[in-house]
């Protein structure tokens, strides 16, 4: 349920309230409006429902107590209008800047990760991404340094001062990984792999929580709700293409999900043209789409010699491509009242 407090209510009063819903069990959301608070309350007492919130209603100080009608219920957006996520100093998600991770699909080697970070850096790029783990198709593919890959990351930041985000597989590896990176990563293939969503729940730092291959928006969205049921709600969104009858396209890159779930949903909104589509020559036409269908964030895959990537180079741009297309994306962003640096 969501409590509405009047714009007469004092911080006593929403202390009072939130105080309660915490001795019965409920997790508590807390949005602070100009002119109203809303309290969105989740999780308890499910069978007594309508005498609670009658309860709530009859305070002096509460406007409405309305039902969340979601089966999504944290991650709603009638519990709140819009997250901003918080990364490092001077990096945040969801706000009016669109921020770029850029990087190669894999960790190569360390001297390459600190070529990639120092190109990007100079290219107005803040999030460096890269795989230290990948889970790959087949078993016989490059399947990342693991440690050793975290440790090339974390020195390429080292000398650059960019972010990092790359993906977890494994809910034993989430402290481990947590200790490297900015920005944890739930693949495509996990999304639905709840032990790990739950594990991801428990840590302090930012997830981007990728859309499975056929997973429907709904399904999406309540493997974000594991997450931050469990404490955590720094979760972003990602749109990283579907599988359907084409075969062109390596996926087929679903902007309705964008538009949808920025509709649906607080979480910030992350698009990945370059998995979406997966032939280089598409991502910057699909990344200008993402910004202009309201995505917050744009994940890419840029190498210095694509043609040498260890993975997925087919779709991944060269540093001039890349910069060619942020001088293209600027004026789509300035065109939807967003910024682009």
């Amino acid at each position: 349920m969501i409590i509405i407090l009047s714009h007469k209510a004092t911080d006593n009063n929403k202390n009072s309230v939130i105080d309660r819903l915490k001795k019965m069990g409920y997790k508590v959301d807390i949005s602070e409006g100009k002119e109203r608070t809303l309290i969105g309350a989740v999780g308890s007492n499910v069978e007594n429902k309508n005498e609670v919130m009658a309860q709530f209603m009859s305070l002096p100080f509460v406007e409405n107590v309305v039902p969340i009608l979601k089966p999504y219920k944290m991650v709603s957006r009638e519990i709140r209008e819009r997250s901003v996520i918080k990364v490092r100093d001077g990096i945040e998600i969801g706000g009016k800047e669109i921020m770029l991770m850029a990087g190669p699909c894999a960790v190569e080697g360390e001297a390459l990760m600190i070529e990639c970070a120092h190109m990007l850096k100079a290219a107005g790029v803040k999030i460096l991404r890269g795989g230290a783990y990948k889970p790959r198709t087949s078993p016989y593919s490059f399947q990342g340094y693991e440690e050793k890959g975290l440790k090339m990351l974390a020195k390429a930041s080292e000398e650059t001062g960019l972010a990092i985000i790359t993906e977890v597989i494994q809910g034993r590896d989430v402290k481990k990984v947590a200790n490297y990176a900015d920005i944890l990563q739930i693949g495509a293939r996990n999304m639905q792999n709840f032990n790990l969503l739950k594990e991801c729940g428990k840590v302090d730092k930012p997830v981007l929580l990728k859309r499975g291959l056929s997973a429907t928006i709904e399904e999406w969205l309540l493997a974000a709700e594991y997450i931050v049921k469990e404490g955590n709600p720094k979760v972003m969104l990602c749109e990283r293409g579907i599988r359907t009858f084409e075969t062109y396209t390596r996926n087929t890159l679903d902007l309705n999900a964008v538009a949808a779930a920025k509709s649906l949903t607080h979480l910030p909104v992350v698009a990945d043209p370059s998995h979406g589509t997966g032939r280089w020559e598409l991502v910057s036409p699909m990344a200008k789409a993402s910004v202009a269908a309201g995505a917050d964030a744009l994940i890419i895959e840029v190498h210095p010699r694509p043609e040498e990537a260890f993975s997925d180079g087919q779709q991944t741009l060269n540093f001039k491509h890349f910069k060619q297309m942020k001088k293209e994306l600027k004026p789509v962003a300035a065109a939807v009242g967003r910024t682009l640096k």
